[in-house]
């Protein structure tokens, strides 16, 4: 590895390459910035979430940079339905992998965010190893942001010196998520969620609000473990109360497995040179064949609407592209596989403007997430069915039990104009 200034680092961005960005929290915020202010022009971008300013997709700088996005994060998410240099790629996130093994989104140039070398020569990829270790087998150029303020993360997420052509030294600290205080509905989610874990479960689940209030909830719970695609701050009370302690995993028992994580300060000082904790690439994490070997597999998953026969979308409004696909559907079948596995898709009965998220129809341009053949659980804070058997009919009724009541007559009007019932 040469250290040298970002300048010359930059030296090796050529028009026309495909350059990769490290993911979420460990987004080269420097080197991004770098490269918006540089001479540098006609580079294709491509990265699932990540954070801080991507002032690459910005109108300003359209002609110079393009963006390929397999997940839509709120610093890009304006422009990806723009249509303007910044296109969205549906992929599962435990196949995107491929997508950066082969064909045309093979990256020649990877930005990474990494910790300083340790005494033989190891630098960590801190809390994102997810995509980012393929992207690393693929390019030919490695450009690292180096910084002091990076957790060195116990799992596959290292990367040797002398697979880093270029090292720029940076200060910035990492980014933080500090949780968010809980509404009553989704204390209400959270709690019926919990109803359905069992002492022994493998707990899969995402980040926010209701991830966070289902792992409060489970604080009277034995023996769970985690084998998921990411986590937050939610997870460490269960941690030191005991409650989340891995014995009945058959994947890394004892482990906290993961692909990547976002949080606090305090999550990042946990996870820092903790050997309870295992990071994997998504390949691995979100891999159906690898999550239906533990027992119990409790999949907690969001969406943003559903209709009545069980269609979820949860990535866009509409045409509007939202998020991503991510490893909503990996968890979905790889809990439905799980000896005594529970999917489980929780959401608000409601939108912030008051309007049902269980619907007739989903709206037009929709996608669909999660189809109606998957899909098992549906939580909001009014209850939990299991639509899994259930004929159309029979989710219809399920479903309109547990959405608002001030929207179960508009519900059971259209149940009965569909099927005459």
């Amino acid at each position: 590895m040469q250290l040298v200034a970002v300048e010359k680092a930059l030296e090796a961005l050529q028009p026309g390459q495909m350059v990769f960005v490290h993911s979420a929290a460990m987004t080269p915020t420097y080197l991004i910035s770098a490269v918006v202010d540089s001479e540098v022009r006609d580079i294709s971008f491509i990265h699932i979430h990540t954070e801080g300013d991507a002032d690459y997709v910005l109108d300003e700088n359209k002609d110079r940079f393009h963006t390929h996005a397999c997940f839509v994060g709120a610093n890009i998410r304006k422009q990806i339905n723009a249509n303007g240099n910044a296109n969205y790629i549906p992929v599962f996130l435990s196949e995107i992998h491929q997508v950066l093994k082969h064909g045309n989104k093979k990256p020649d140039v990877a930005l990474i965010k990494v910790s300083p070398p340790d005494a033989h020569g190891f630098c960590s990829l801190g809390v994102s190893v997810d995509v980012t270790l393929p992207a690393l087998k693929s390019a030919k150029t490695v450009i690292a942001e180096i910084s002091e303020h990076v957790p060195r993360v116990h799992g596959d997420g290292f990367i040797h010196v002398s697979d880093i052509d270029f090292g720029v030294e940076s200060h910035r600290e990492m980014y933080c998520l500090e949780p968010k205080e809980l509404s009553p509905e989704e204390i209400q989610i959270g709690k019926n969620v919990a109803d359905l874990v069992e002492d022994g479960s493998t707990l899969q689940m995402g980040i926010g609000g209701v991830p966070d209030a289902v792992l409060r909830a489970l604080s009277g719970h034995k023996d769970l473990g985690i084998h998921t695609e990411m986590f937050s701050d939610g997870i460490l009370p269960l941690v030191q109360s005991g409650v989340v302690n891995g014995f009945n995993k058959k994947i890394y028992p004892g482990k906290l497995v993961s692909a990547f994580s976002v949080g606090s300060q305090k999550l990042y000082d946990f996870l820092h040179d903790n050997p309870i904790v295992e990071f994997k690439e998504a390949a691995f994490t979100n891999d159906t064949a690898v999550i239906r070997k533990n027992p119990k597999v409790v999949a907690i998953n969001s969406a943003i609407e559903l209709d009545l026969t069980g269609q979820v979308c949860a990535d866009s409004i509409g045409t509007y592209q939202f998020s991503g696909v991510g490893g909503q559907m990996d968890f979905i079948r790889g809990a439905a596989l799980s000896e005594g596995g529970k999917p489980i898709i929780a959401l608000s009965s409601t939108t912030r403007k008051g309007e049902s998220k269980l619907a007739p129809f989903l709206k037009q341009g929709a996608s669909v997430t999660t189809t109606r053949a998957h899909v098992h659980w549906i939580v909001t804070e009014y209850g939990a069915v299991d639509l899994f058997g259930q004929d159309l009919v029979q989710r219809a009724k399920l479903l309109t039990s547990i959405a608002h009541p001030g929207h179960r007559e508009v519900l059971e009007r259209a149940t009965y104009e569909r099927y005459r019932i």
